[in-house]
């Protein structure tokens, strides 16, 4: 049922515009049943690939989307790392409690997510318990094995794949717990067995999720794309190719400038990330024409976003990511769907923490396993589908990064030379500004985004001793909360 073009479970989240954010709220049905989710989950997609001149070329099913829907311009990771965020992403947790902080054993990867109980703690578990058929498809989590780890609970289909979903070609599927290898680039293979998913699903709500390995290195486009936008280059604007000056924290340092070498490396992989969106678009497109000719457009809700972002260039640091910079925490999220308003920008702080909230909410908000720390984002779609004030809103993102173990190979996020490889720290980003507490050794920085968007100057040492113990306590007591109550009180706490 629609009520002047808001779905029932936005009326319902307007509701609780007033209250406690995380308040689950009472309501009925749909007419036509619980609306189907969608949700997009490109891997490495950085927030600059969503620029408005470079969509219209090579994502212009996304650029329909962003029209069509929300777009969340202040969208925010827990950790620039795959795992970790996931991790927060299939919970609602912060990585302080899944324990997921790197992306392999012991501190890490599907073998910690399986270890410290948060299998059991996942939004597919509250979904499948509100009636959904749920599927998985693509990437899981670092570590997957697809012949030894079988399919996780709470999923009613599983198609995915392990490290070798990196390559593109040629990689082993587990599905539903026949081990198969494909030939065709997996990201084409998993909107075809989503559509058909989706098909087999209809009239029963269903859940899926589509989980890409692209634009991921080694950054493998389809063979159709492979040589489009030929001489594209990346953006020289600021930072990119800044050298740290003597205030930058001691890790950025000893970063040397780029070489000619090095800016051909960074364009060509460049190049080639923006050829792997063209076939994440083309997912998007085929599975929005899906839904349209089998009439669920209007009741299911279609979700993009990214696990991390990515730097190229930027600080002089070469291609990675594990900073709490913008260009690795800062991703895009893109919301369509029954009562979403249409070419809408919403400018609060938003956080991977809120998407398993935001899920179980639509799904009915039942009785499930999930503890989140984050708030769903109903709430917010719903203010400003009513065009209203939006209700009382976080002031902050936690981002939390446990340095990655230079001797793990294995791991395909390990950095480069010069990439970046930060210490241990817990960073806030506020509306205004980025705090950052670097561990070992002990470092704080603090960038004013008001005056220094780049983030290229720290000014920490011009704050005064009170404005620092201020920053450090509302740090401690983000890095430190448990459960949607305790955190969200940390994250409205005034700077």
């Amino acid at each position: 049922m629609m009520r002047f073009g808001i779905s029932v479970a936005l009326v319902a989240a307007a509701a609780v515009i007033c209250a406690f954010p995380g308040m689950a709220a009472a309501r009925p049905p749909p007419a036509s049943g619980p609306p189907n989710i969608v949700f997009i989950l490109a891997d490495d997609f950085a927030a600059n690939l969503v620029s408005p001149a470079r969509l219209a070329d090579s994502m212009p099913n996304l650029a329909q989307m962003m029209r069509d829907g929300v777009s969340f311009s202040n969208y925010f990771v827990t950790d620039s790392l795959c795992c970790p965020s996931r991790s927060s992403i299939f919970t609602g947790k912060f990585p302080h409690n899944t324990h997921v902080l790197t992306n392999s054993p012991p501190l890490g990867g599907f073998v910690a997510f399986v270890a410290n109980g948060n299998d059991a703690h996942t939004f597919a578990l509250t979904l499948r318990a509100d009636g959904y058929a749920t599927a998985m498809m693509g990437k899981y989590l670092n570590g997957y094995i697809p012949a030894r780890d079988g399919v996780r609970p709470g999923w009613s289909e599983w198609d995915v794949a392990g490290a070798q979903g990196y390559d593109g070609f040629g990689y082993k599927l587990n599905q539903d717990g026949a081990i198969i290898t494909h030939p065709e680039y997996l990201t084409d293979e998993i909107s075809a067995l989503g559509q058909e998913f989706i098909g087999a699903s209809a009239p029963a709500p269903f859940f899926l999720e589509l989980a890409t390995f692209t634009p991921h290195f080694p950054y493998v486009p389809a063979h159709r794309d492979a040589h489009n936008f030929p001489g594209l280059a990346y953006d020289r604007g600021s930072p990119f190719g800044a050298q740290p000056n003597a205030a930058a924290p001691r890790w950025l340092q000893g970063i040397p400038p780029l070489t000619p070498d090095d800016l051909a490396v960074i364009d060509a992989g460049f190049r080639k990330r923006v050829q792997c969106d063209q076939a994440i678009d083309k997912l998007i497109g085929d599975v929005r024409a899906y839904l349209a000719a089998a009439g669920l457009s209007q009741n299911t809700y279609l979700v993009f976003s990214s696990d991390n972002g990515l730097h190229m260039g930027e600080y002089s640091l070469r291609p990675g990511k594990l900073t709490p910079f913008e260009t690795d925490v800062h991703v895009p999220l893109v919301i369509v769907g029954p009562g979403v308003p249409a070419g809408v920008t919403i400018g609060e702080i938003a956080q991977n923490v809120d998407l398993a909230p935001t899920f179980t909410e639509i799904g009915g908000g039942g009785p499930g396993p999930t503890e989140p720390d984050g708030q769903s984002l109903l709430p917010l779609i719903a203010a400003y589908a009513a065009g209203g004030p939006p209700p009382a809103w976080r002031r902050m993102a936690l981002i939390e990064h446990h340095r990655v173990a230079p001797a793990d190979e294995t791991d395909p996020d390990l950095p480069g030379q010069y990439a970046g490889n930060p210490p241990n720290y817990e960073a806030l980003r506020l509306s205004h500004a980025l705090y950052v507490e670097y561990r070992a050794p002990r470092e704080v920085d603090y960038y004013d985004l008001t005056k220094d968007p780049g983030e290229l100057h720290n000014i920490a040492a011009s704050l005064t001793a009170d404005r620092l113990a201020r920053l450090h306590a509302i740090l401690h007591a983000n890095k430190a909360c448990v459960g949607a109550t305790a955190c969200w009180a940390a994250q409205r706490m005034r700077p």
